[in-house]
């Protein structure tokens, strides 16, 4: 997949679903045929074997639902897994940096915590952009919730590039998120921990599809 069918892709992704090495081949599998538009391999436990044959299923996976694939923190797995891109921390590699070690035909996220990193983001060259964590989340220890209140003001920017609220988003409060102006989301636990996977990915998905997505909002 070239550059431009990447970035065609990530304008129309709504549902992002970050998972580890070890979600089941049947969650992924649910995940996606619920309208999750793209996955993130993110494992902080697993080593470079274990996470290059976790990517090869997730990959395997996306190539059957026309879905895009992303790594956490690392531009040489993301390369070494032929992921679509990389998603990196605020406390990782500057997004520069790992353009130069990607190239132009991998994307790269970036997560924002505030309206001066969102800024920034976007002057970097960023590709998609997360806002958050709206709600505090366990999987981010000691990251402090940013409220709803950074959502209304990345939309009310109306950012370049894709960007996705994050941060303890569920089915029960995804309207929430989508009346302070997300039309895009990315979500851990809501779909892992589903009795479910793919009914909790349609719900999700359908609040989503209620709003209109733009190609860069």
């Amino acid at each position: 997949m070239g550059p431009t069918e990447r970035r065609a892709r990530l304008a129309r992704a709504r549902l992002y679903f970050v998972t580890d090495s070890t979600t089941t081949h049947s969650v992924l599998r649910e995940a996606l045929e619920g309208g999750a538009d793209m996955l993130q391999l993110r494992d902080l436990d697993a080593n470079d074997d274990e996470l290059l044959a976790a990517a090869a299923e997730f990959r395997a996976l996306c190539d059957e639902h026309g879905a895009l694939l992303w790594v956490n923190d690392r531009p040489d797995l993301a390369l070494r897994a032929g992921a679509d891109g990389v998603h990196l921390g605020q406390d990782d590699l500057p997004v520069p940096i790992a353009r130069e070690l990607v190239g132009e035909d991998l994307l790269i996220g970036l997560s924002t915590h505030s309206p001066a990193q969102l800024e920034a983001g976007i002057a970097a060259g960023a590709d998609q952009l997360s806002v958050g964590p709206v709600w505090q989340t366990p999987t981010k220890p000691g990251r402090p919730a940013t409220g709803l209140g950074y959502v209304r003001h990345a939309a009310s920017m109306r950012p370049p590039v894709p960007w996705f609220a994050i941060g303890g988003v569920t089915s029960q409060n995804v309207d929430e998120v989508v009346a302070a102006g997300a039309e895009r989301v990315v979500v851990v636990r809501a779909i892992a921990d589903a009795s479910d996977p793919r009914a909790a990915a349609a719900k999700l998905r359908a609040a989503l599809g209620r709003s209109t997505v733009g190609a860069a909002q």
